[in-house]
């Protein structure tokens, strides 16, 4: 919004031509919603006690995580709103992505606020049937699919060909199995963060580093010089996305303030499902969609181990981790919570390295 009133106004005020620059915008997305979730963060967290919206903890997890129970949660809405405002501030509000992007993060915001409110409600750790939530997520991400192939805006921009990082030249064309494709790819991007969310600081950490990645990734596929120059896919428009980047970039350093061990507050559903589906959506409309596995690498591994274990135990009646997701296994093999976050933060930006590696890599 602030593009449209006071670019126009660089003839007048010459320091106003700054706006033109997506670089300048995404550091002033980041700072803003940082400045925000400082501002809202201790009002939304007494309220929260006030009213007394406190987490449930599942009494089969570590002993140690039962001190946590009454804890408030559903700080998501501190995360969206904190996305939100500087999104609207600082992007360029008729660029599509961008609608598309705040569509898909608020639209799984309102699942996983459903889901948190069930829990609240019912005083258990049982909110949304998984019946529920999947038919949800898939119908969400469908709209966002359609939207992306149809909008006659960015039609043009449209390609059901996926690229594999380190191979230039390997393509696989998916023609019309592409949308069920890419609606996996946010659905299990939105579980996969959700899963993670399990210590104080791990998810919200781990989505900082992802996304100060997409902020670099968005900005390279949306500038043709240099996707040329790397090689990778050229996606007019979506440049702009790195200013949505850094407005999750913030809020996640803004959030992280609060969640750090010991946290006072918890993302709940009503943000981990948010901010995964936007990882996810951020993946397939810029064209990186095999990239993501990487990007988002322990949020795979995250899951990974919560399938690995269910199947496990389904065929052999064995577990192969003490508990899953694997981040409680650390804990229960004796690991201090703090160590588990900070490793696995490492682990986080060491994929991040490998995936910004491969821009080149080809």
């Amino acid at each position: 919004m602030l593009y449209y009133l006071l670019y126009p106004l660089r003839d007048v005020i010459v320091g106003f031509n700054v706006f033109r620059y997506i670089t300048f915008r995404t550091a002033f997305a980041a700072l803003t919603a940082l400045l925000i979730s400082f501002i809202l963060g201790p009002w939304l967290i007494e309220r929260m006690r006030r009213i007394k919206l406190g987490q449930f903890i599942r009494e089969e997890g570590p002993k140690s995580h039962q001190m946590k129970a009454g804890t408030p949660t559903m700080g998501g809405i501190l995360i969206n709103v904190a996305i939100l405002i500087p999104t609207i501030l600082w992007a360029d509000i008729l660029n599509p992505y961008i609608w598309i992007i705040l569509f898909v993060t608020f639209a799984y915001a309102t699942i996983g606020f459903i889901d948190d409110y069930r829990k609240l409600a019912r005083k258990q750790n049982q909110g949304l049937t998984a019946k529920e939530k999947f038919t949800a997520q898939f119908g969400v991400a469908l709209l966002a699919g359609l939207a992306i192939a149809y909008l006659p805006s960015i039609h043009n921009n449209y390609s059901t060909v996926l690229t594999f990082p380190f191979f230039a030249r390997v393509v696989l064309n998916l023609g019309v199995l592409y949308i069920p494709f890419i609606m996996i790819i946010m659905v299990g991007a939105s579980n996969a963060v959700n899963l993670t969310d399990g210590l104080d600081g791990l998810a919200i950490g781990s989505t900082l580093i992802a996304a100060a990645t997409y902020s670099v990734l968005t900005y390279a596929a949306g500038h043709f010089r240099i996707a040329d120059y790397l090689r990778i896919a050229w996606v007019p428009q979506t440049g702009e996305l790195a200013v949505f980047c850094g407005a999750m970039v913030g809020a996640s350093l803004g959030f992280l303030w609060f969640n750090a061990h010991p946290a006072e507050i918890f993302m709940g559903d009503v943000g981990s499902l948010a901010l995964g589906g936007a990882i996810g959506c951020l993946a397939v409309m810029i064209k990186q969609e095999i990239l993501l596995v990487l990007v988002g690498g322990l949020f795979v591994i995250e899951a990974l181990s919560v399938i690995l274990q269910v199947a496990s135990f389904k065929l052999t009646g064995r577990r192969i981790f003490k508990m899953s997701p694997i981040h409680h296994h650390f804990e229960l093999s004796g690991w201090r919570e703090t160590k588990v976050v900070v490793r696995f933060w490492i682990i986080a930006i060491i994929f991040a390295m490998i995936s910004l590696a491969t821009l080149k890599l080809r």
